[in-house]
């Protein structure tokens, strides 16, 4: 058993649920700045052991492992006092907004021996698992491209007076998913070019960043992906598209993973086509709000970190390719911001990151 503390109660919520579902995980306590918070999660799951103060996560003995759910801005800080303690962390997406600290995490988690887990959840759903194990397992053949979007009618996002805020964008807190797909199977992007506007709705909402964007991308080896976002207008019923998908389309066959939608199509290598859904895992992911918070991924990424833990194996994605997104996160920014493709090893060049540093994840994952 993995003894375990979260830290942010927020998006914490579906790893309390997580936590005390599993069978491989002890929750130990849960921390939140904001003290009645602390005591509504309390309530909510029964367990009453909680805290302000997240120093006591840091010396409590008995805790193995910190979850990190706080704002995308304290997330490096949280980290770094982890590891300092000698804790293992999961922090959940984006991993960092600052990566003048890149190096230093680098450093902090070779010196300690902690691992470093970035919680990118849309890899742990049923179907994006089923099309990874296909995929690696050559039933489409060799990659051609990779498409993904998030389109989601996000308005009710709004209401948060935190998402209206300058430092809040669609770019990192939605589109980073599908973007996570992209660098999953394409991990040596080479540079990046995209537009984004507001649109009408987040306007008068008083969003202040983009809320629809397009990207596309050329990886090293010259293969090309794009991805989409658009989160602030209505989207097609579920029947007919999905609000997250990612579509691979190799040269001996294709494949698309509907995310929350918990279906999977794929055309094989034989011809074969198959359509497969998971409905009976329904209560497994989402346990409270409808589809708001999907708490079975976490469990399942917080049971596949204790296992790589156990055996002594690299969770994916870890540390230093967390920072690789964000730092092709940041070049996608950039792009918007001057309307002209931006190179990702122009980011990490500029902050001093060596991009032998940046592992790529092998294609076995667990």
């Amino acid at each position: 058993m993995l003894n375990l503390g979260i830290l942010g109660l927020g998006e914490g919520r579906s790893t309390i649920s997580a936590a005390l579902a599993s069978e491989k995980i002890t929750l130990k306590i849960i921390c939140d700045a904001n003290e009645e918070l602390c005591r509504q999660r309390a309530k909510e799951f029964g367990f009453y052991n909680f805290t302000t103060n997240y120093q006591r996560l840091l010396d409590d003995p008995e805790i193995e492992v910190i979850a990190i759910y706080t704002p995308d801005h304290l997330h490096a800080e949280h980290v770094k006092q982890a590891l300092i303690h000698g804790k293992h962390v999961v922090c959940t997406k984006p991993f960092i907004d600052d990566l003048s600290v890149a190096n230093e995490l680098i450093r902090l988690s070779e010196q300690s021996g902690k691992k470093v887990f970035v919680g990118q959840s849309s890899r742990f759903f049923e179907p994006v698992k089923r099309q990874r194990r296909d995929f690696e397992a050559g039933l489409i053949g060799e990659l051609i491209t990779i498409e993904g979007h998030y389109h989601a009618d996000h308005r009710w996002f709004l209401e948060k007076g935190w998402s209206l805020k300058q430092s809040f964008k669609w770019l990192y807190g939605g589109l980073s998913h599908p973007t996570d797909f992209i660098r999953w199977y394409l991990p040596e992007i080479e540079e990046v070019m995209g537009y984004g506007m507001l649109s009408a709705n987040g306007a008068a909402a008083g969003l202040k960043n983009q809320d629809t964007m397009h990207f596309i991308f050329k990886a090293k080896d010259g293969r090309i992906a794009r991805v989409s976002g658009a989160y602030t207008g209505p989207v097609q019923p579920n029947l007919r598209d999905s609000e997250m998908s990612c579509i691979l389309r190799g040269t001996e066959g294709c494949s698309q993973a509907d995310y929350m939608d918990l279906r999977y199509a794929v055309t094989t290598n034989t011809g074969e086509e198959q359509l497969i859904t998971w409905e009976h895992k329904l209560k497994h992911y989402f346990r409270f709000e409808g589809k708001s918070h999907h708490a079975g991924e976490y469990q399942n990424y917080l049971e596949y970190f204790a296992q790589c833990l156990d055996e002594g194996t690299t969770a994916y994605p870890d540390l230093k390719e967390g920072i690789g997104t964000i730092a092709l996160l940041q070049a996608m920014d950039r792009s918007l911001a001057t309307g002209l493709p931006v190179k990702i090893d122009a980011i990490l060049e500029e902050y001093g990151i060596s991009k032998e540093s940046i592992s790529l994840q092998p294609m076995a994952n667990g």
